[in-house]
């Protein structure tokens, strides 16, 4: 069954169904368990933070929306008349987001896409697919098939320098790559990594590959919205 290997999924199918759920448990061997609160996944355009509105916002042309979850950006943008595509590897996110009345929605990993789209977004650290910097060029070449001409990449991200004091250890791995693995009830996900890129990083990487990688703003806490455009010859 679908709901015994897909742990966020279970838990938005729960929530949309019921208005609550059990705790979504996520953990980690850099970090005390946490948990991700639901009701999150399915907040308004006046409930967001100012990073994903503004991105929204700035969202045009045939739009691709990455790691949607229960859909609430691409409700947001087709209610607004924008052409968005939502994409999710969670089955069972995919089935919430079609209840709930995204109109285009596929079960889809990103590095395997086709199609071009004048806007990407990934929000809600949506970036951090990447799993490690070393997977950077990878995505840039996904961005090279997936970006119209003349498109945008609009994705937040944080720095994780405020765990480290300052003082990261010289012998780890970049810091941003970290390791989670999710539980809803009985449910348990497999362990997968994920990233968190700094902003000088993230323009070093993309101008290694060929983009611009602009920072519009930044958040409350170490977080930051960027841009990320095809460099002009």
């Amino acid at each position: 069954m679908k709901s015994k290997t897909d742990p966020m999924g279970r838990a938005i199918a729960d929530f949309h169904k019921n208005g609550k759920s059990a705790k979504l448990r996520v953990f980690s061997p850099m970090f005390e368990e946490d948990e991700i609160p639901l009701r999150t996944l399915f907040r308004d355009y006046d409930s967001m933070p100012e990073i994903e509105k503004k991105a929204l916002d700035m969202a045009t042309g045939r739009i691709l929306d990455v790691g949607a979850g229960a859909g609430c950006h691409s409700l947001v943008l087709q209610d607004r008349g924008h052409d968005v595509t939502a994409i999710d590897i969670s089955p069972l996110s995919v089935i919430t987001m079609r209840e709930r009345g995204v109109t285009n929605v596929l079960e889809q990993d990103f590095f395997t896409l086709e199609g071009q789209y004048d806007t990407i977004i990934m929000l809600m650290n949506g970036i951090g697919i990447v799993g490690k910097l070393s997977k950077m060029p990878e995505f840039f070449q996904q961005l090279d098939k997936m970006l119209a001409p003349g498109g945008q990449l609009l994705c937040d991200s944080s720095d994780l320098c405020y765990i480290f004091d300052g003082d990261i250890p010289e012998d780890m791995d970049y810091y941003g790559e970290q390791c989670f693995q999710m539980r809803y009830k009985d449910t348990i996900g497999s362990a997968f990594q994920w990233l968190y890129i700094d902003m000088d990083t993230l323009r070093r990487v993309a101008n290694e590959n060929g983009y611009d990688a602009e920072l519009l703003m930044r958040g409350e806490h170490y977080d930051y919205l960027a841009k990320i455009t095809k460099k002009t010859k």
